[in-house]
């Protein structure tokens, strides 16, 4: 008996190493296709974590270029308010017998910081009679806080009703704009390309007109318009070169697909 176990035990083992699931090419095969499906799932992750940071980053650059645009409209209105104030300072000291045109002028010079703004002083105290009321400012800065909030239905109105109201506002070109803004966000794209082209055509030298030109290309890209899109891209960096809408611009160019897909 001794005899015939010794005479067995090298084929059992060798039976045994051949079901050792460590050999198996079965099994290594399904390791390796586990291994390569860990890796594809932890790609796709890392790609919808970028692709929610760059909706983040998209969102944040928006409030940033909207506090950009309030700061700088504070100031210009500033400005104005203290050229009108030594303007109309200058007019009762020369009422007076005082005066000599001296006090606008400097106060022209030391808004613009130039001295051809001191010499132009009382033209721009002028200029300052189109500043926006108090009541525009407000209308304006509800409609334009509740699109930071991202309220943008509630944005969308108070837009709408600025420019019903204050058709004629200097902050009419810029709600124009942002009401685009809001429709482009909310997908309302055929608003938002109205809203584009209106600034675009309304006020072509606005200095909102690069970001509506750019803008309407994205909109005409989102609407699978991508010949039209293309074509606006392309005036963008034609028409205002060195700008930061003809650097988006370009990038927007350079990652769309020559044939995009329908």
């Amino acid at each position: 008996m001794r005899v015939r176990l010794t005479a067995l035990l090298p084929a059992m083992l060798a039976a045994g190493c051949a079901t050792n699931p460590d050999k198996d090419p079965v099994q290594l095969r399904l390791n390796d296709l586990e291994a390569r499906v860990a890796r594809m799932e932890r790609i796709v992750t890392n790609e919808a974590q970028v692709s929610q940071n760059v909706d983040e980053m998209q969102g944040s650059l928006r409030e940033l270029r909207g506090d950009i645009e309030e700061l700088q409209h504070n100031n210009e209105t500033l400005n104005k308010q203290q050229r009108a104030f030594y303007t109309d300072l200058d007019k009762r000291l020369s009422a007076a017998g005082g005066g000599s045109g001296v006090l606008a002028g400097a106060a022209a010079g030391a808004a613009a910081g130039t001295a051809a703004g001191a010499a132009a002083g009382a033209e721009g105290a002028a200029a300052g009679s189109n500043a926006p009321s108090p009541t525009e400012q407000a209308v304006y800065g509800q409609a334009f806080d509740a699109l930071k909030a991202g309220s943008y239905s509630i944005a969308i109105t108070g837009f709408k009703d600025f420019l019903k109201t204050y058709p004629d506002s200097s902050l009419a070109d810029n709600a124009q704009y942002w009401l685009g803004e809001a429709y482009y966000v909310s997908h309302e794209y055929d608003s938002a390309a109205g809203s584009f082209r209106t600034v675009l055509k309304k006020w072509p030298d606005s200095p909102k007109a690069p970001d509506a030109m750019l803008k309407l290309g994205y909109t005409q890209f989102a609407q699978k318009q991508f010949p039209a899109a293309r074509a606006t891209l392309d005036e963008v960096t034609r028409k205002y070169p060195g700008t930061d809408s003809a650097k988006l611009a370009a990038e927007r160019l350079r990652r769309m697909p020559a044939q995009p897909s329908q």
